[in-house]
């Protein structure tokens, strides 16, 4: 390991997963995440039992992922944290144990928005992965997200476009529970609509001005279809779930993909990236990738690991504001809703 190197431990703590890597500059040596299954009971996380969680599991975390990187503690230069946004349960579990550690080794602490974090996650050094040029466009789309980010710079990002109700991580799993499936219900969305035929069925697009979206409208109509189809038919669901699937997919991956087309074109950027958990799902994935043909852009799709919410993005951030000398003092305080 080179001597002039730096060693950045990040800690991600926002929801529900508790995660913790190990960057030495911009290559991730190890990438640890604990998740959390006791929420499946409940249909969806419960922030208290997220909290006490994190506090189970974030000491453990922590020392395997130094143990899987082999180095020693205080070879670290810096501690990074998710500051916001997210449960705030959660992040002060993160970040009381970033403060700590940083006061402890007498290293610098780094503040990260999670959501920038998600558009960073990019610039990760992986074999076989490019990185974008600035200026791109990122769409974000999460449980809790959806954003057309126009990225200039590291650190000079602009929201273009966002979601005005829900988010689409929202639509797939409140369509997978009107459906019948357990949480989280997106990637059972997924699976099944990679069996199904996505024309089968035919949902209203909203109508958004601008780049903005709205889900929640679809939300009601996917019930509404359900209510009335299982009222002539209660096996219809079971009978057909590999077509619902499959069209409910289709028309939220064309109404992300309207909008993307029309920032590009709003823009004049063919530089496209996708993150957040929802960038994990297969069917945007591929349309994404089939993007680069129909309308001449360059994509940029994570690795999946890096999709869903874990600390090796965070590292990431943590390693360019080093660079920038962008450091917190122990008065930083987590925020559930950050300013972007």
């Amino acid at each position: 390991m080179g001597n002039n190197s730096l060693f950045i431990l990040a800690i991600e703590s926002s929801c529900d997963d508790t995660a913790a890597a190990i960057l030495q500059d911009n290559k991730v040596l190890s990438n640890v995440v604990a998740n959390q299954s006791i929420h499946g009971e409940y249909g969806g996380v419960v922030p208290e039992l997220a909290s006490r969680a994190h506090q189970q599991n974030i000491v453990p975390v922590i020392e395997m992922a130094i143990r899987k990187a082999n180095i020693d503690k205080k070879q670290l230069n810096a501690i990074a944290f998710t500051q916001g946004p997210g449960l705030m349960g959660s992040l002060l579990v993160g970040s009381s144990f970033a403060k700590s550690l940083s006061l402890a080794l007498k290293v610098p602490l780094i503040a990260v928005n999670h959501m920038h974090a998600h558009i960073l996650a990019h610039f990760i050094e992986e074999e076989g992965y490019d990185k974008p040029e600035f200026p791109f466009l990122a769409l974000t789309i999460s449980g809790g997200h959806t954003q057309i980010v126009k990225v200039n710079d590291f650190f000079d990002m602009e929201i273009i476009g966002e979601t005005t109700d829900d988010a689409v991580g929202e639509a797939f799993d409140k369509s997978a529970k009107i459906l019948g499936l357990p949480y989280p219900g997106g990637p059972l969305v997924d699976k099944y609509a990679k069996l199904g035929n996505p024309k089968a069925f035919s949902f209203t697009k909203p109508k958004v001005p601008g780049l903005d979206f709205s889900f929640s409208g679809l939300k009601t109509a996917i019930l509404y279809f359900i209510q009335k189809n299982v009222a002539q038919n209660p096996n219809f669901i079971e009978e057909n779930m590999n077509d619902i699937c499959a069209s409910i997919q289709h028309t939220i991956i064309e109404i992300l993909m309207d909008k993307l087309k029309l920032a590009a074109q709003q823009t004049g950027i063919n530089q496209i990236a996708i993150g957040g958990g929802v960038s994990a799902n297969s069917g945007i994935r591929q349309t994404l990738k089939e993007a680069e043909t129909k309308y001449g852009w360059k994509t940029f799709i994570p690795k999946f690991e890096y999709t869903t919410d874990n600390a090796a993005m965070i590292g990431i951030v943590g390693y360019h504001k080093y660079l920038a000398s962008k450091f917190e003092d122990n008065s930083v305080v987590s925020k559930a809703r950050i300013p972007f």
